[in-house]
């Protein structure tokens, strides 16, 4: 009977010391899964892109993430290498939905997909990526847009037609003062692409990031002090850019991050799908298509309730005229009218005309 109760002070005494760093490692929901709040992220910061590491190496653009503990904070820029050749980055992005901001993860692909049409800069304007293509199994840079080595990197061209002048830093998509895009047919079908989630080293700068007291939105106001980094979770040294400005005025929150936190709304499962969704009348969402053709049934749903109860009522005057219908008894009154026939006779003085008719016959 010892032995158990001996095992059991040691397990508790284990849980206890684990129970720290359990609770000071942010989860992966709080790092960007299904993330729902009732404020709005800050505008993206302004800041230049730090020269491209080597060949192969992906831009991955810096975005506002959540914790439940410290509200938004910053995830710097960076450059990762693909998962494999021919897979493009689709930057996640925050968009307004049934009264809150949801977070649409990024995700590796064929082709980039809708990010909300966020202007994050360097290649990803709010559509498309201008920033590079594939040719077979290397990646050619657009140094138009692109900061590149062209010494150490060969494998370029130059595309000016890419270059968007759009001076835009808001950070969501939809509700008032959000960007006001939709998800076009084509972007759809390419939600529906076989995906990638974020590589190790992704996950990794945006868990550092939210351990970073100076890229909280709290501390930096929206100018964080390192805003991009040439290699992931690497926030000092060679390499990493500063933000030139914030890119708006930043507005306190009125509320803490628990209180801000909200619970996912069932048309964030994409807000890529569900603008389209709304678009294209499939009510849908990416996710939150089909979610507001849910309520949209609801309010027709009672409404039919109430009509039936006046149609009862309406029905029942109804019967009340049909009784006073003897009015066809009426028409029995005009029965009387074949008495009148009697008219007859008159014919018969037509009938000393009837020589007339007979001369006209000859």
């Amino acid at each position: 009977m010892k032995l158990p109760n001996a095992v059991r002070l040691l397990a508790f005494g284990l849980l206890l010391l684990a129970l720290p760093a359990v609770l000071s490692v942010p989860s992966a929901a709080q790092i960007g899964i299904g993330i729902s709040v009732r404020i709005g992220p800050p505008a993206l910061p302004v800041y230049d892109q730090p020269i491209c590491p080597g060949p192969g190496f992906m831009w991955v653009p810096g975005y506002w993430a959540w914790n439940d503990d410290i509200g938004y904070y910053w995830v710097p820029g960076t450059w990762v290498e693909a998962p494999q050749p021919g897979l493009l980055w689709t930057p996640g992005y925050w968009g307004w939905n049934d009264g809150v901001y949801a977070w649409n993860a990024g995700y590796w692909g064929p082709t980039v997909g809708f990010y909300g049409g966020i202007n994050y800069g360097f290649g990803y304007g709010g559509n498309g990526f201008g920033g590079g293509e594939w040719r077979g199994g290397s990646f050619f840079y657009n140094t138009a847009v692109m900061h590149v080595n062209t010494v150490s990197v060969t494998n370029v061209y130059v595309n000016k037609t890419v270059i968007v002048n759009n001076t835009s830093h808001v950070a969501f998509n939809g509700g008032e003062g959000g960007v006001q895009v939709r998800a076009t047919p084509e972007q759809v079908a390419y939600a529906h692409q076989t995906h990638t989630p974020p590589v190790a080293a992704q996950t990794e700068n945006a868990r550092a990031a939210s351990q970073n007291r100076a890229l909280f939105a709290s501390t930096n106001h929206g100018r964080p002090a390192v805003a991009a980094t040439a290699k992931p979770g690497q926030f000092s040294g060679k390499g990493v850019i500063a933000a030139r400005s914030a890119g708006g005025t930043y507005q306190p929150p009125k509320m803490s991050p628990k209180e801000a936190r909200a619970p996912a709304p069932a048309a964030n499962r994409g807000a890529e799908n569900p603008a389209a969704a709304n678009r294209a009348a499939e009510a849908h969402p990416n996710n939150a298509h089909p979610a507001p053709a849910h309520p949209v049934e609801a309010h027709p749903a009672p409404a039919a309730k109430p009509a039936p109860k006046p149609a009862p009522h309406a029905s029942a005057p109804k019967p009340a005229p049909k009784p006073s219908q003897p009015k066809p008894a009426a028409k029995p009154a005009a029965a009387p009218k074949p008495a009148a026939k009697p008219a007859p006779p008159k014919p018969a003085a037509p009938q000393k005309h009837e020589p007339p008719p007979k001369n006209e016959q000859k």
